[in-house]
Formats: structure tokens, sequence, C-alpha cells
């Protein structure tokens, strides 16, 4: 018998519209969002949820670990604006922005993360993108510079 590795690590991914225009409209949404599940499932992860609002997405993933993070945020940016552009889902041509936010999760936290995502409408009734980022980021005790942040409007 084979040793074979055994993984399981999850991953919310959070990545924005250039200069954070609204561009996900209600009507697109579903359609980006199965897209990008389908780019995560193509490169063997596991796409758990994917949803956000018209400037921003939330991403959940069971990481496969033979593909690094960065790789798999450039696919899904790089495969989706094409998707975008090519089948005219906006006015516009889109793009996304540079960087994005990657938190690591415990099995227990998954469905408390998974409904986070699922309820992204309510949360930002109550709170900013900014507001809901920056406190990913103090969470997680991840060091940043407000000028380095996604571009938020100010």
């Amino acid at each position: 018998m084979k040793p074979n590795s055994y993984t399981q690590i999850y991953i919310q991914l959070v990545i924005a519209v250039r200069f954070r225009e609204a561009l996900l409209n209600k009507e697109i949404q579903p359609i980006v969002f199965k897209y990008i599940s389908s780019v995560i499932t193509k490169m063997g992860h596991k796409s758990i949820i994917v949803n956000g609002v018209t400037d921003h997405v939330h991403i959940l993933i069971g990481l496969n670990s033979t593909i690094n993070i960065a790789e798999t945020v450039q696919r899904i940016k790089r495969e989706s604006s094409l998707f975008i552009n090519q089948n005219k889902l906006c006015k516009f041509h889109f793009r996304w922005q540079e960087g994005y936010g990657a938190f690591s999760y415990s099995h227990s936290s998954i469905n408390k993360v998974y409904n986070y995502i699922k309820n992204q409408d309510q949360q930002h009734k109550e709170k900013t993108f900014k507001t809901e980022y920056t406190s990913f980021l103090k969470a997680y005790e991840v060091e940043f510079e407000d000028q380095f942040l996604f571009y938020f409007g100010e």
C-alpha cells in the first residue's frame, strides 16, 4: 500500500472589483459566482461557497494542498474576468483589484463562516467593506498599512 497525503485546509478568500465599482449587480451575481465555483473545482479545490455584493466577493474553499493560494487567486481573477468580459455581463470592462485577503479556519468554524458569507447582503447593511476587511486583518493579527489596502474610495 502506498502512503498518501491527507489535508484539511479551509481558506476564505476576499477579492474586490477594481476601484470597488459596483459592477457585480444582482442579475449577474449568480452567473459569476457559479463560474468562480467551477474554476475552483477545476483546480482541484473544494468550492464550499462563493458569494458577495456588487463590489467584492468572499470565497470559502477546501484547499488542494498542491496549488498555492496566490496561484488560486490569480486563476480565479483571470478566468472570471475573461468570462465576464467575453460574455458582456457588464456594461464596462471588468477587472479585479490587485491584492486579496486569505484567512484560514478550522473545521469547527466552517458552518459559521459559510453562514457569514451566505449573508453578505445583511452584513453590509451593518458595516462597510473597509470595516469588515480591516476587522479580519485585526482579528488575524495581520500587520497592514492603510495605503496598501484595497481602494475604498476615500
